[in-house]
């Protein structure tokens, strides 16, 4: 796939701590309950750490109890990109930044949360960095 924000691996492992690299490059995930923005309640936009793009708003982050940071929809469709993932024995669908291809996390569906869309974007705090409102 090209995205409209393409570097080599190399560049992409000078600019990324090895453990951003190993979640938004390698598609891995960081261990539960200890992101960043796990509990956080700051108002604020949440964007891509490696590219910038504005990804999701806090108004639309909820306390799912799952471990990692969950938003019931992002910004704007176009700004995230939806990839079948099989891995594990299961079927779920993978969450990229559109415009870097940066693995973001997992959506999923129907689990009655209770939220406007009944979709929980379960989204790794380390591929993510929250600018506050002002």
């Amino acid at each position: 796939m090209s995205y409209e924000i393409e570097k080599t691996d190399a560049d992409w492992r000078a600019q990324l701590s090895p453990e951003e690299y190993h979640v938004l490059r390698e598609a891995g995930t960081e261990r539960p309950f200890v992101g960043e923005y796990t509990d956080t309640k700051t108002v604020g936009v949440y964007s891509c750490r490696a590219c910038g793009t504005e990804l999701f708003s806090s108004e639309t982050k909820f306390d799912s109890h799952c471990g990692w940071p969950s938003y019931y929809a992002p910004l704007a469709e176009d700004r995230v990109q939806y990839i079948e993932d099989t891995t594990l024995g299961m079927r779920r669908v993978e969450v990229r930044c559109a415009k870097c291809g940066g693995h973001l996390g997992h959506v999923f569906d129907g689990e009655g949360y209770g939220t406007p869309t009944d979709q929980r974007y379960c989204i790794n705090s380390i591929s993510l960095t929250l600018k506050p409102a002002e």
